[in-house]
C-alpha cells in the first residue's frame, strides 16, 4: 500500500485578538497558494488515477486539495482533532487496494510517520511537504519505508 501525507500549505496566522476565528476557518495566505499549486503540479504527475484522497474538513486543508483538481473526500477522522489510530484506520493501513492521499495537519502526520516508520522519532513536516510511504510483502514479510519526501520549493513549473 501507498500512503502519501500532504501537509496543508501555509495558512493565515490565528490573531490573538480574534479568539472567535477558529483554526478550522484559516485560509491559505498567497504563498500557501502557490505552495499548493506547486505540490498539485507534482503530485498530479506522480499519482495513480485510482487514488483515493482524504481530506480534514478544515478551509486550508480543502484549499489545498483543491489545487490538485481531483475529486476527494472530508473526513473528520483526518482532521485537527484526529488521533495516528482514527488516521491509519480511515485510509484502511495496511490493507487499502489503492494509494491514499491524506491531506491533514501537522502534528497528526508527523505522528503517523513516526509510527509507520519507527526509526524517524521526531517529524516536524513542513507547510506543503508530501511524505510518501510504503509498505510492500517481501518473502511474507511486510516491510514499510519511506519513498520519497518532496517539498513545494523543489517543484520546477
Amino acid at each position: 500500500m501507498d500512503l502519501i501525507l500532504w501537509r496543508h500549505a501555509q495558512a493565515e496566522a490565528l490573531l490573538d485578538d480574534a479568539p472567535s476565528r477558529l483554526d478550522a476557518e484559516r485560509k491559505l495566505t498567497q504563498k500557501g497558494q502557490k505552495q499548493a499549486a506547486k505540490m498539485a503540479l507534482w503530485l498530479d504527475s506522480v499519482l495513480p488515477h485510482g487514488c483515493k484522497i482524504l481530506v480534514s474538513p478544515s478551509q486550508c486543508t480543502m484549499q489545498t486539495a483543491l489545487a490538485l483538481g481531483r475529486k476527494f473526500k472530508v473526513v473528520t477522522e483526518v482532521g485537527t482533532g484526529s488521533t495516528v489510530d482514527q488516521i491509519l484506520l480511515a485510509c484502511n493501513w495496511p490493507n487499502s487496494r489503492e494509494p491514499v492521499l491524506i491531506v491533514g495537519h501537522q502534528p497528526q502526520l508527523g505522528e503517523v510517520v513516526t509510527r509507520l516508520l519507527p526509526s524517524i522519532r521526531e517529524c516536524p513536516m513542513r507547510k506543503g511537504n508530501v511524505w510518501w510511504i510504503s509498505q510492500r510483502e517481501d518473502e511474507d514479510n511486510p516491510m514499510t519505508f519511506l519513498k520519497v519526501v518532496m517539498t513545494p520549493e523543489l517543484v520546477v513549473k
